[in-house]
């Protein structure tokens, strides 16, 4: 949560791709999250999918082993809207003030809610928990790192740990809270968890 020069600074960890082999994604990844705001990804099938994407099966599988590796790719986005929304904040934080990106995050999680249950489960685990606890894990550490804060290591496995699994538990329905309260109630956790003197 340390402030970073710019928080959208490579924003997406994916490397560059050739921009046909892009293109292509982008219409499987749109695609699924149409398909998925219809029914539930167990109900989705291939055959389904690349017609609605417009390309053949066989191009399916070239970019992509099964539907669950699409749908956490369609998904990064909201990883990454999240790392960036914890990090959307200058100069000293106040714990009774939440970045406006934060609270943002939050409320535009519901459109594709369905989707990030199926991939994140209770407690954060999941494929797409996964992925958020380690992109979350690496930009807290980089950033307490080059802060000189104390424990870089464990505070980042704290936060992202922490983030990861009240999101989850959110999603879920097992905390009960409007997107304005859940992300007030998140920002002061992880300000407390920042705070750790060295231990």
């Amino acid at each position: 949560m340390s402030a970073a020069p710019d928080p959208r600074a490579d924003r997406d960890p994916r490397p560059a791709q050739d921009p046909r082999t892009e293109r292509t994604r982008a219409r499987l990844r749109r695609a699924l999250l149409e398909e998925c705001a219809e029914r539930p990804l167990a109900e989705v099938n291939v055959a389904a999918l690349v017609r609605r994407a417009g390309v053949g099966r066989a191009t399916f599988y070239v970019h992509y082993p099964d539907l669950e590796a699409l749908a956490v790719d369609a998904c990064a986005d909201v990883v990454r809207d999240a790392v960036d929304a914890l990090h959307a904040w200058r100069g000293v934080p106040d714990p009774d003030a939440p970045p406006p990106a934060l609270t943002g995050f939050f409320a535009g999680l519901a459109p594709h809610a369905a989707l990030y249950r199926t991939l994140l489960a209770p407690g954060g685990g999941g494929p797409l928990g996964l992925v958020l606890t380690r992109d979350l894990r690496e930009r807290s550490r980089t950033e307490r790192a080059l802060a000189g804060a104390p424990e870089p290591d464990l505070v980042a496995a704290a936060v992202a740990g922490t983030f990861t699994g009240v999101l989850a538990d959110w999603l879920h329905g097992r905390i009960e809270a409007a997107p304005e309260r859940i992300a007030h109630q998140v920002w002061r956790l992880l300000i407390s968890l920042h705070r750790t003197p060295r231990l």
